[in-house]
């Protein structure tokens, strides 16, 4: 079996080239793709000569437009990332009966409530970040390709900036640190997407109906305040010697730092139909973090 990765050098598709390969031949590549066949999903009219080209069996893409508040200043590029070219690789995948794997996010839905949606719930972005990605959704649902779109939020990795590391860098500079704590959600590793993705796609090959959308978060929930808290008790515990300054981490509502672009409130995923479906076990968010810190520290 012949596996495309696409975005290989970002967060997600670095874990991924660890979790794919024991499943096939595994072709990893970022924007620059291989010799005349370019991967850059800015340009989607170039997608299809690449996937002839290649000719693999499962496409995954773990590329995407991530800069929340930018989408709003460059919609136009934004949904040629994140829309445009998803439908252009599931109708390449469907032409040639592979697999596709695409992931999206929590900010397809509008945020509202406290309980966890599911992956029928209604859709309601709430800026172009969003609503782009929904509609790559959809263009891979219309294709009528063989897929995976796995739905997730919060995501981190050692590998690059992290929410973590920031806050370790503010603790030994400030004595006050103000975190956002009216957005919950699941911190969720890239690297737990990752193996998910393998263990899901692995059951999905094996049995094709359970092709669809699913939710791949980690388990439990918490807010940025509560993250921050954690991170920096956590580093405490690890690091006596680290030189952290903070000593008041104050809660404050998302107000108190306006975007350009809305955030949804409830960010929560119920990854119910994940488990069921595929036999997994999602680990507490905070196994995943603490993990992190592990590492960096």
């Amino acid at each position: 079996m012949k596996i495309l990765l696409l975005g290989a050098n970002g967060q997600l598709g670095w874990e991924l080239q660890r979790s794919l390969t024991p499943l096939g031949e595994l072709i990893a590549l970022g924007r620059e793709g291989t010799g005349a066949y370019p991967a850059d999903l800015a340009q989607p009219e170039q997608l299809p000569a690449l996937v002839e080209h290649l000719a693999p069996d499962v496409i995954v893409n773990a590329a995407a437009h991530t800069a929340v508040d930018k989408a709003e200043s460059e919609p136009e590029l934004a949904r040629a990332i994140n829309a445009t070219a998803p439908g252009v690789l599931a109708r390449a995948a469907a032409a040639r009966g592979a697999w596709l794997l695409h992931y999206s996010t929590d900010y397809v839905f509008d945020g509202s409530g406290q309980q966890p949606r599911s992956e029928d719930a209604a859709t309601g972005p709430l800026g172009v970040y969003g609503q782009t990605k929904l509609e790559g959704e959809d263009a891979i649902r219309a294709s009528g390709c063989r897929h995976l779109i796995l739905r997730t939020s919060w995501v981190y990795a050692a590998r690059g900036g992290n929410f973590a590391k920031t806050m370790l860098r503010l603790a030994q500079e400030r004595e006050r640190l103000t975190v956002i704590n009216d957005q919950i959600g699941a911190p969720t590793g890239a690297d737990l997407l990752a193996d998910l993705s393998a263990h899901a796609l692995r059951g999905a090959l094996a049995d094709p109906a359970k092709a669809g959308t699913y939710h791949a978060v980690a388990a439990g929930e918490t807010s940025w305040h509560g993250y921050a808290r954690f991170v920096i008790d956590t580093a405490r515990e690890l690091r006596p010697d680290l030189p952290l300054k903070v000593h008041t981490i104050d809660p404050v509502p998302t107000s108190a730092f306006p975007t350009p672009a809305r955030r949804p409130p409830n960010s929560r995923l119920s990854t119910k139909k994940l488990q069921d479906a595929f036999g997994l076990h999602q680990p507490h968010w905070q196994t995943g973090v603490r993990r992190l810190l592990q590492e960096i520290l």
